[in-house]
């Protein structure tokens, strides 16, 4: 199916399903996807199999420029957005300058939209750098990707491109006592002759357990919403989040459900 990547530094306003109204910022290339996973259902398509050159990052003033300036003109038309995501066409935290950006734009969310929040979008295998860690601890909402408690189903979901470890990465988010929120997308269908599917009651009974030892704040659990770049998988029914979500109530953490 097609897909789309974001041609923008700064992109948006968007409506978020998540979020609210939502000004992005894209640290990756506009050309193409960069990331340490390459989830089967990213709306930016597959990571592309080789690079002719280098990928090119924008630079940390070139980031807070267009950012200033995005944000001056909202101020003016006295329509702020919601929220300042950190998102766009792959990892965000991969970018060398992610901290100090991070750093940039709570500066200028306090000059010129002080109502919105932060956010990150994350996929969370950059948390043993200190300094992502550290940044992460800053922002308003923190958005980590888990998408199963069980490691095989997510180098089946998210193939990793990196070295990867369930049980170091929940030792990561276990480390954020909660200051943290959780997204896990709910999927099923068939890729590469494997069967897929993190709905099923064993599934999502560890799932639960796994959300209880890290304790997030908030966990948010979604489907399929935009094209992907499998043809095979298939949206879980809102009934279905809802059940799940139901589950996870009963164990006392708040839970966001969009369909």
């Amino acid at each position: 199916m097609p897909t789309f990547l974001f041609d923008k530094v700064i992109f948006g306003p968007i409506v978020s399903r998540r979020l609210g109204t939502s000004l992005g910022i894209n640290l990756l290339p506009v050309s193409s996807k960069l990331c340490s996973f390459n989830c089967i259902y990213c709306e930016c398509g597959l990571n592309p199999r080789r690079r002719e050159q280098k990928s090119k990052l924008p630079m940390r003033g070139e980031v807070r420029e267009k950012l200033e300036a995005k944000l001056r003109n909202m101020q003016a038309e006295n329509q702020p957005p919601d929220v300042i995501t950190f998102a766009g066409n792959g990892e965000p935290t991969l970018h060398p300058d992610f901290a100090s950006i991070v750093d940039d734009a709570l500066d200028l969310r306090n000059r010129f939209a002080p109502t919105a929040k932060i956010a990150v979008l994350s996929n969370a295998t950059m948390l043993h750098r200190d300094d992502v860690f550290n940044a992460l601890l800053k922002v308003d909402d923190n958005i980590l990707k888990l998408d199963s408690a069980m490691e095989n189903t997510i180098r089946l979901i998210d193939c990793p491109t990196a070295a990867f470890s369930l049980e170091k990465l929940i030792a990561q988010l276990i480390r954020f006592n909660g200051r943290l929120i959780i997204q896990t997308m709910f999927i099923r269908g068939v890729w590469k002759g494997e069967t897929i599917d993190n709905t099923t009651q064993k599934e999502v009974d560890e799932w639960i357990k796994l959300m209880e030892k890290i304790a997030p704040r908030q966990v948010m659990i979604y489907s399929i919403d935009r094209d992907t770049p499998i043809e095979t998988l298939e949206k879980t029914p809102l009934d279905e989040l809802e059940k799940i979500a139901g589950q996870l109530r009963k164990k006392g953490i708040d839970v966001q459900v969009s369909g």
